[in-house]
């Protein structure tokens, strides 16, 4: 059994990566299902990046006092 993993997880891919476009049907649809469900799940274990730093508040803070220094 331990020598058919390789080709079982190359099958799964091949089916996630573009199964709808070869098999027709619901197997098709099964394989989109599949992909769309792997993508959210990969989307979600992953934050949404957020700056800790204002990158553009020294810039801003320059032009407010130059534009009150006028």
């Amino acid at each position: 059994m331990k020598q058919y993993i390789p080709f079982i997880l190359i099958g799964l891919i091949l089916f996630v990566a573009g199964g709808d476009k070869v098999f027709p049907g619901a197997v098709g649809k099964a394989s989109t299902q599949t992909r769309t469900a792997m993508n959210n799940v990969l989307i979600g274990v992953f934050p949404t990046w957020k700056p800790k730093t204002k990158p553009y508040e020294r810039t801003e803070k320059e032009l407010r006092e130059i534009e009150q220094g006028k």
